[in-house]
């Protein structure tokens, strides 16, 4: 019967915890990539500043996505 109490109330949030942190090492790579890939655009004599634009903006937006991911496995303290 499923109205046994969870044995284990844990396992569920372990489980999340590990997709979390799989999922920021996959975005952490990502914008290491994008970050390489400003700065060889940058190196050369005339960059294409539209295309390294684009590559800034889709790097702060995994900057955002790291940081959210990152305040899912800290809880908050109430100091």
């Amino acid at each position: 019967m499923t109205d046994e109490p969870s044995t284990n109330d844990d396992e569920p949030s372990d489980e999340s915890d590990h997709a979390i942190e799989r999922r920021l090492s996959i975005l952490r790579e990502e914008h290491q990539d994008l970050d390489a890939a400003v700065q060889a655009l940058e190196e050369r004599p005339q960059p294409d500043m539209l295309q390294v634009a684009r590559l800034k903006k889709k790097k702060l937006a995994l900057k955002d996505k790291i940081g959210r991911l990152e305040d899912m496995l800290m809880p908050d303290i109430i100091a």
